[in-house]
């Protein structure tokens, strides 16, 4: 299981830490960061608290188009590595044109395609205080 989840996984998570770099260096050049150093803070305590707090939000927001490529790089690793799955059902049934097992596949993944996007939406509420759900009042 190891060489598949290395496959699926690596291009996604340089790209998780590309994006985390740009976005802390960015933050670290922030007034609040020189305050923080100013004030004598540890350069941990300024790094942790700080600067990757505040740099984990467009992280976040990149979570929901990720797990889309997850899900669709899922199809193609089962066929290669032979791993019983739903996306190998689904190249069988485009293969063999069984419609309804398609439809019912493709269901299934949009569905949870929507719920992931959801997910990183409430947290994305939760992490930024300036963000508030339609329904809430500021």
């Amino acid at each position: 299981m190891l060489m598949p989840a290395l496959a699926l996984g690596a291009g996604f998570a340089g790209y998780i830490a590309r994006l985390t770099r740009t976005t802390v260096l960015d933050v670290l050049s922030q007034d609040y960061i020189r305050t923080a150093r100013a004030k004598g803070l540890k350069e941990s305590t300024i790094l942790l608290k700080h600067a990757l707090l505040n740099s984990v939000t467009p992280i976040v927001s990149v979570m929901g188009p990720l797990t889309a490529g997850l899900v669709t790089g899922s199809f193609v690793i089962e066929f290669i590595f032979s791993i019983p799955g739903m996306g190998n059902y689904f190249i069988t049934a485009v293969t063999n044109r069984d419609y309804p097992l398609i439809m019912g596949v493709t269901l299934v993944y949009a569905v949870l395609i929507v719920l992931a996007n959801i997910a990183v939406d409430l947290l994305y509420v939760k992490l930024d205080p300036r963000v508030k759900l339609s329904g809430e009042r500021a």
